[in-house]
């Protein structure tokens, strides 16, 4: 069983964009990987040097940690497919998006 990892990172996890980002993000796991996800929530004013390490330029950005291959989003995730498609999380069948494609 495959377990997704997540790192969102946000500028301030109170603002409401932070809060958006994460319910979405959520959301689409949810739907997708219920229960074989974990999302690390890292607050950029609280751990700045986190930006230059995970190379952060806009919040919120959310990576996929795991599987490989990493996969990064910027934004708050509102649209659910699109997000699904680029972080790569599999379809209502548990095939993956860029597998659901070929």
């Amino acid at each position: 069983m495959t377990v997704y990892t997540f790192r969102l990172y946000v500028a301030d996890q109170r603002a409401e964009r932070s809060e958006t980002a994460l319910w979405n993000l959520r959301q689409v796991c949810e739907s997708r990987v219920a229960g074989r996800y974990a999302v690390e929530v890292i607050d950029l004013d609280s751990r700045p040097e986190m930006a230059e390490e995970a190379r952060i330029l806009m919040t919120p950005t959310v990576i996929r940690t795991d599987p490989p291959p990493r996969r990064r989003v910027i934004g708050v995730l509102s649209d659910h497919q699109r997000a699904a498609s680029a972080l790569g999380l599999p379809d209502a069948d548990g095939r993956a998006e860029e597998d659901a494609e070929t």
